[in-house]
Order: C-alpha cells, then structure tokens, then sequence
C-alpha cells in the first residue's frame, strides 16, 4: 500500500472515529501535525478559538498512542476555583484544608500511565504552574498537605485559547512551563477561515444524528450552505454542530431548504429574514439574466452587510442596556441619600462588609436572572471571583 493510500485511511479514520473533518489546507495542517506527535509521548500545546475541537483532537492523540489503553483525563482548568485547582490536579491529604474530610487522589495519579488534558491552561494560577513544570520535568509531585515525593509517568496535552507569549509578557504565565510545553504545536483555525469545509461538516454531524433517531437526512439546499457560509460563527465547529443537530433532529431529517434554515438560525448570530427583498429598498438590484455565479457573488455580499448591521445594532443595544443599569443605580443612590439625610445619625445602621458584598452580589444575580457573567460584569469583577464569592457565602 503506498503513501497516498495509508493517507487517506489514516484521514478516513479520523472522521469515523474522531469526527476531524475537513479537507482545507488549515485543518489538513492540523492533522499532519496530529499524524507525526500521536506515536511519541511528546508534550503537545493545542491553540484555537473557544468550540474549535481542541479536545477532540487531544482524545485523538491519546487513542492513537501507546498510552491507549490507560486513562484519559479531561480537566478545565478555567472551571475549577483558584483555591481548589491544585488540590484536584495533585490531590490532597485529611485534614490538608477546611473541609477535606478525607485522602484523595488527584487527576495526575488517576491518569497514570496515561494522558491528562489540560483544557484552558492559561487560566492556571502561577503558583499551580510550579507544580506543573515540576512534574513535567521530573515526574514528582506531593499531595496537598503531604511532605511525600510521589511519581507519575503521565503524558501532558495542554490546549488554550489565548496568545501564551501575551500572557507570559504581561506576567501571567511562566516562561519556562511555556517553553516545556511548547514542545509541538497544533494550532486549529476558527471555522471562518476554512468554511469551504461546512458542507463537509454539516452532512457529517447530520447524518449522525438521523442515524441516532433513525431515520433518513434528505441533504441541505445550495442556498442554505451559502447562508451557512457568511455567518461569524463565534462558536465555530461547537455551534455548527448544535444548530445542525437541532435542524435535523427537529425536521426529522428533512431536506433543509433556505427557509427551514432561517427558522433556527439563533439571535446571536446575524439576523436573516425570509423573503425576497424589495427592489425599491435593494442595496444592490439582482437581475435574473445575471450568471449563477454573480447572483452568488452579489447575495453573499448583501448577507455580509446585513450581517454587520446586525453586529452595530446588537453592539448599541448592549450600550442602551448599560446606561440604563447606569441611570438605575444612580436613582438608587439618591433614593438612599435622601433617606440617609432624613435620620438622625444615632440611628444609622452600620452593616459589615461581608454582608452588604453578599446582598450586592444576590441584587446582580436577581437582576440578571442567575446570569453569572454579566452579573459579574456588572459588580466588576471577574467570573472566577464571583464564583468563589458564591461558595464563601453560600449562596446558591
């Protein structure tokens, strides 16, 4: 069998099995690269946007490697608190903390022999990375609350969707563990930049899930993919995949026309309407002696305007929503200046700081309906902190 021919198996695989799907030159990059480091115990740094498939791509690595056979571990570094991460990745001793009520093992000693996936690592704490770089190098670590020296033969995969040589610059991340974990780089492209892949992306995701419902995916209109096509995709491949599913799954795997597709098309992305446009209100008039190809050119054109339209107007009413959060609680703070003004001073109540930090923090959510990112943003402070602030006052 020759080379061309082992390719295109290994490439065949990689879709059944993984899902990597794709035959522009961006994410046939990616695999070569994924191809060469999978047989080695190589560290690997992947990079991308937020839903571009890092941890797909980090399952595929560890299935494809010796270590196969041993665990995977996933962990997001982002979603675990500052003050828990270090034990859940190194594990911790009884008594090691309030409230460790027992000895636990960490994801390092879990994934022994094996792979651990450190999703979003530019989130770790500095004093964490120490501890990292240390069992990167030596294979040593101790538990939380233990003097022991314990080893672990543990293949690192680290992924990210910041710039790591920004975060180190400004501080924020060891350039030495940069370094150590630099040792290969895949880095995978937001799905704007290859969206000649989203037919092949969308029959993929939408025949897996006909055949989990069983029944038939009848295919997708030319129309419909140039739609497709023109849209940002904030949430790249993740977001194609939930809007496909949901289609399909709700249409019964029917033929998705333009207009079946504009019924699902989320309000975070730019807004379409059905319907043909009137001429006398036509940015640009169609003619319909105009090539296929023109009228192609031109209507991707006017869904790239309307597009950014979308963007201007979704931009000012986030800028409408502050100020008025802004005028809300400039009345309030009046309304408790005046009511201030009206008592004596014998009779003002002081509250401690904890409380009125917490009843400020309830007032957000309330406010925001149990949104925690923008009552966080709100309150101005991180989404981490709010996080932690939720556990240190009880509050559910």
């Amino acid at each position: 069998m020759d080379d061309t021919n082992i390719k295109r198996d290994f490439r065949y695989l990689l879709q059944l099995r993984y899902g990597i799907i794709g035959d522009s030159p961006e994410i046939q990059k990616a695999i070569e690269a994924l191809e060469m480091v999978a047989p080695t115990d190589l560290t690997v740094l992947i990079t991308g946007e937020t839903g571009t498939g890092k941890e797909v791509f980090a399952k595929a690595i560890h299935s494809l490697s010796n270590r196969k056979k041993f665990p995977f571990v996933s962990v997001n570094c982002g979603a675990i608190p500052e003050t828990l991460l270090e034990s859940e990745l190194f594990g911790s001793e009884k008594g090691a903390y309030t409230g460790a009520v027992e000895t636990r093992k960490g994801f390092f000693e879990t994934a022994d022999k094996g792979t651990i996936f450190l999703d979003e690592i530019g989130e770790m704490p500095i004093g964490t990375q120490v501890k990292l770089l240390r069992v990167l190098e030596t294979g040593q670590f101790s538990r939380l609350g233990s003097p022991e020296i314990r080893k672990v033969d543990v293949r690192v995969i680290a992924a990210t969707n910041r710039n790591l040589e920004d975060e180190v610059s400004k501080g924020n991340f060891r350039q030495d563990l940069f370094f150590r974990l630099n040792a290969v780089q895949i880095e995978l492209p937001p799905l704007r930049e290859h969206v000649q892949d989203i037919p092949l992306l969308v029959e993929f995701f939408a025949e897996r899930i006909a055949e989990k419902y069983k029944f038939k995916f009848e295919g997708i209109s030319y129309e419909a993919i140039t739609i497709l096509k023109s849209l940002p995709w904030p949430g790249n491949i993740r977001q194609l995949k939930n809007l496909v599913e949901t289609i399909v799954t709700l249409e019964k795997g029917a033929f998705i026309t333009r207009e079946v597709l504009l019924k699902y098309i989320p309000p975070a992305l730019p807004e379409h309407r059905p319907g043909e446009i009137p001429k006398t209100n036509s940015i640009v008039a169609i003619s319909k002696d105009l090539p296929d190809n023109e009228t192609s050119i031109i209507f991707k054109s006017i869904l790239e305007i309307k597009s950014d339209i979308a963007d201007i107007k979704h931009f000012l009413g986030r800028i409408a929503g502050n100020f008025d959060l802004l005028f809300e609680e400039i009345h309030s703070l009046k309304q408790n200046l005046n009511f201030q003004n009206e008592i004596s001073e014998n009779e003002i109540t002081i509250k401690p700081l904890e409380l009125i930090e917490k009843e400020m923090i309830i007032a957000a959510l309330n406010k925001f309906s149990n949104n925690r990112r923008m009552a966080a943003r709100a309150l101005g402070i991180s989404e981490r902190t709010l996080y932690r602030k939720l556990i240190e006052y009880g509050i559910k």
